[in-house]
């Protein structure tokens, strides 16, 4: 398992341990987080679970596939560096301590 901080636009945190093998959109989900909708459930097929990855996390997470990056292009106001979508991001062990940030909206 690997706590994940979820923080919201408004500054409200959320830390919850999240099962290794989940993805970071599922975390949120099973724990009711608000802020990451999650509409096509997990297939890449829409931007509503972007997030900015905390700078200290940037270079610590797999790279982007091209499919993200097409799809991060529909995301409300994505950071070339810092956005990802939460549902392409698997939990492992390495990223215990992992902070996310949720915009301001989805689209």
């Amino acid at each position: 398992m690997a706590k994940i901080t979820y923080v919201e636009f408004s500054g409200k945190r959320h830390d919850v341990e999240v099962p290794n093998g989940l993805t970071v959109m599922e975390g949120a989900r099973d724990n009711g987080i608000p802020g990451i909708e999650a509409d096509c459930g997990g297939a890449c097929a829409c931007s509503t679970c972007h997030v900015y990855i905390d700078a200290d996390w940037v270079e610590k997470l797999p790279a982007k596939d091209p499919m993200e990056e097409d799809m991060l292009d529909f995301a409300w106001n994505p950071d070339p560096v810092r956005s990802r979508l939460t549902c392409q991001l698997k939990v492992t062990p390495t990223m215990d301590g992992l902070v996310v940030h949720m915009p301001e909206k989805q689209i």
